[in-house]
């Protein structure tokens, strides 16, 4: 993963003002990076293209709650 600093950071839109958001970038290799808002500098989950895929198909299952 490159520097945080060039990677370009989204929350959803349904995030209100606060800073207690999930954060998600784009990784060169497809894959996805994610924060925690309230933390711009702390540790950051990486995933590839597929586990990406597997980890948001889980959570729309209900799989993660």
């Amino acid at each position: 993963m490159g520097p945080r600093n060039q990677l370009a950071w989204r929350k959803s839109t349904f995030s209100t003002n606060g800073e207690n958001c999930v954060e998600v970038a784009k990784l060169p290799d497809g894959g996805k990076a994610v924060r925690d808002s309230k933390v711009p500098t702390g540790p950051v989950l990486s995933f590839t293209p597929g586990g990406w895929e597997q980890f948001t198909a889980g959570v729309r299952r209900g799989e993660l709650s």
